[in-house]
């Protein structure tokens, strides 16, 4: 969905707008909110992508609908992403430095995780994907939890 705030510049709009492929495709969207499981590689299978489609900074930025409406659909989301993923939490995680974007990380803390993988050690993880000094999580997995969050969205959709 294109909003009416759209920058050319701006990664995540461009994504938003469907200017991007999203690789699984986008899970859920509203005028306010747009769902995607992160591109590969990715160190957990279902680590999400939960962004506004308003271009704005973060939450001391919202307008009254989306401070409204942010709690119910994250907490939404996230419990959806519990049931296809397993995990017993998802950690949310928002630092707003790559892109002048809202846009927030939800990331299952599944059971296997190492005591130094967890917490602040999950961003370890992904640092060391990136870096290449470890293996990607298998993108068939994170695509088939993508697709059942997806299915399970369309079908018991985030309150707005």
């Amino acid at each position: 969905m294109k909003h009416s705030s759209y920058s050319a510049q701006c990664g995540v709009c461009k994504q938003n707008a469907g200017e991007v492929e999203v690789q699984g495709g986008v899970l859920w969207e509203d005028s306010r909110w747009f769902v995607r499981h992160i591109a590969a590689p990715f160190a957990l299978p279902g680590w999400t992508m939960f962004h506004s489609q308003r271009h704005m900074q973060g939450p001391a930025h919202f307008d009254d609908a989306e401070a409204r409406t942010f709690g119910p659909v994250l907490r939404h989301v996230c419990r959806a992403l519990e049931q296809a993923t397993g995990a017993p939490r998802v950690y949310v995680v928002a630092f707003g430095e790559s892109t002048p974007h809202m846009h927030a990380h939800l990331i299952p803390r599944y059971d296997t995780l190492k005591s130094n993988e967890v917490a602040f050690g999950v961003a370890d993880l992904m640092r060391g994907v990136m870096k290449g000094e470890r293996p990607g999580a298998d993108v068939a997995k994170g695509m088939a939890i993508a697709e059942k969050l997806k299915q399970s969205l369309k079908k018991n959709p985030p309150p707005v």
